[in-house]
């Protein structure tokens, strides 16, 4: 079956509103981020406790902060999971201590909420991170994060030119910063599972660009008369239906994985839903209009180079006359 054989929409003519939705969601992202006091980090970088309770009956969030006591100023208390399973999530800071004094804050927890007599609860799952390893983590994510964008920016450069190299990366950038965006504004933590979605994220994007990029390569010899804008918004056409069937089989697997993985894949599923839309439209809109515009810059350079050993040539000829 193919899809959209004959598409001959004008894409690039709205790069610039693409670009300024883009940057607008960013800076609001951005705001986001510096009014919460940085980034949400989950349990495996931040170091801490982390104990789900599931209730015989709908419990609610306050009533568990409330029965916490004075720990519960310092909690992140939350409904987890299923709301029918009557599950809460309690995660408190690392305290500086590690191992054993981590255990026992578990076990205060429990305390707590017995002796507040809020109801027949039963701990579900209980997971401690001292800070060194929650620190240590959160360095290899970042280091792991940034070696994948330099490969990505290496493979293209080589591949194709300098300028669709600049222009993929910051198309990766933005997905990046789209999806942590979306994750901020819908409160999903960082952790090692989103970490994993990113760096998934990061190589989507950039297979979805390079095969735009490819076609742009084999239209150029096709139609070495036409603008770059031409050629760019031929080829985005020429890879519609595969770009379409691709992105949207692997979102609806992605979807699935969402509504019936359960809880702990519930982050991850969500970054990568998330990753599939900005990179399908970043390889429409920012990608190809960042490759345009720094192509267009590279121009009247290299028509100046072209044209100065034809002046030479000229002036060499009218001497020797």
């Amino acid at each position: 079956m193919r899809i959209f054989a004959h598409a001959n929409y004008n894409f690039i003519k709205w790069r610039w509103h693409a670009l300024i939705v883009s940057l607008v969601l960013i800076w609001a992202g951005v705001a986001h981020v510096i009014w919460l006091g940085g980034l949400p980090l989950g349990i495996d970088f931040s170091g801490g406790t982390v104990v789900v309770l599931q209730f015989d009956h709908p419990t609610s969030v306050q009533a568990v902060r409330d029965g916490l006591g004075p720990a519960g100023q310092d909690a992140v208390v939350q409904s987890y999971g299923d709301a029918s399973r009557h599950q809460v999530m309690v995660r408190l800071p690392e305290t500086g201590g590690e191992g054993a004094n981590l255990d026992e804050l578990a076990g205060r927890i429990q305390q707590s909420i017995q002796a507040a007599n809020i109801g027949t609860f039963t701990v579900v799952s209980r997971q401690m991170v001292g800070p060194a390893v929650g620190h240590d983590l959160q360095q290899r994510g970042i280091w792991a994060t940034l070696t994948a964008l330099g490969g990505i920016l290496i493979y293209v450069a080589f591949r194709f030119r300098l300028t669709f190299a600049i222009g993929a990366i910051v198309a990766t950038f933005h997905d990046i910063l789209i999806t942590l965006v979306f994750l901020t504004w819908f409160h999903y933590d960082l952790s090692l599972n989103i970490i994993a979605a990113i760096l998934t994220i990061a190589g989507y994007s950039v297979n979805d660009t390079i095969v735009v990029f490819d076609r742009v390569r084999e239209d150029q010899r096709l139609m070495r008369r036409a603008p770059l804008d031409e050629i760019v918004n031929a080829a985005v056409n020429q890879t519609l239906g595969r770009t379409i069937i691709t992105s949207g089989t692997t979102f609806l697997a992605v979807l699935a994985l969402y509504l019936f993985g359960g809880e702990v894949l519930r982050g991850f599923a969500f970054t990568m839903l998330i990753g599939i839309i900005t990179g399908t439209y970043s390889t429409v809109f920012i990608a190809a209009s960042i490759a345009i515009i720094l192509s267009r810059r590279n121009r009247p350079v290299a028509a100046a180079a072209a044209t100065t050993p034809a002046r030479t040539t000229d002036v060499k000829r009218r001497r020797r006359a």
